[in-house]
């Protein structure tokens, strides 16, 4: 069985956000970019069923500019056997990257794919529901628990009253939680490896889809600055303050 798993190339958690000074964007001079995190889960998630003999290869894609071929070869590092850039310089919204998702899948014909639930940049959480829709195959999102068994595979997900357990049948697009697995360190023989191993770079032309998206960025600011605390003599004092001052009660 082949797998399709989809990397997305962020900024690094660890960074501390600088948005510039017109307010047009987040600022990435400078700044280190990643895998999102997500996308390190889905990646190991799709090695470790390789591992237990149930997939046989791997193919990490990602969408962006030539800078994003870094993460796919940290993907390769990982246990990905071969990549595929959709290299553009355009804001990609969830929409568009679904659908270019859609003509690869369509292409590959994988049994399964795994994308990241949502990516800590945008924080949309629409792709994997979207490229669902769009490809028309079973869907089972924030899995906490994957197993692959014959022509089906069971999907434990989180949901706000607890856990939900799916059957779907293969093929099937999966989206990863928190708490599916911890992902592995890239050893230094694989990052040397992973040089050598395939990487296709396909443009939007190449798939027929169009980046053109229907949503404009207006405007972005941090978020406020937290104020410190003071302290209230008496419970009075307390829910007055509550009523009159933060307008809560």
């Amino acid at each position: 069985m082949k797998i399709l798993v989809a990397v997305k190339r962020v900024i690094d958690y660890n960074v501390k956000i600088r948005v510039k000074p017109d307010n047009s964007d987040v600022d990435l001079t400078n700044v280190k970019m990643a895998m999102n995190p997500f996308c390190e889960i889905a990646v190991e998630e799709a090695v470790r069923l390789k591992e237990q003999g149930v997939a046989t290869e791997i193919v990490a894609v990602t969408i962006g500019p030539k800078q994003a071929q870094e993460q796919l070869r940290t993907a390769l590092a990982l246990g990905a056997d071969r990549a595929v850039h959709v290299q553009t310089d355009e804001r990609v919204d969830s929409l568009g990257a679904a659908k270019a998702f859609a003509k690869l899948v369509e292409d590959e014909q994988p049994g399964l794919v795994i994308l990241g639930k949502q990516a800590i940049d945008s924080d949309n959480n629409q792709t994997g529901q979207m490229l669902a829709a769009l490809t028309d195959l079973p869907q089972g999102t924030f899995a906490s628990e994957v197993k692959v068994e014959g022509e089906k595979v069971t999907v434990t997900r989180e949901i706000d009253g607890g856990l939900q357990t799916l059957e779907l049948s293969l093929p099937a697009i999966i989206t990863t939680d928190l708490r599916l697995n911890e992902p592995r360190y890239a050893k230094l023989p694989d990052i040397m490896k992973a040089k050598k191993k395939p990487l296709d770079v396909k443009t939007p032309d190449d798939l027929g889809v169009s980046f053109a998206s229907h949503v404009s960025l207006v405007k972005v600011e941090p978020p406020a600055e937290r104020k410190g605390g003071i302290k209230v003599s008496s419970v009075d004092e307390l829910i007055d303050k509550l009523k009159n001052e933060a307008k809560v009660l």
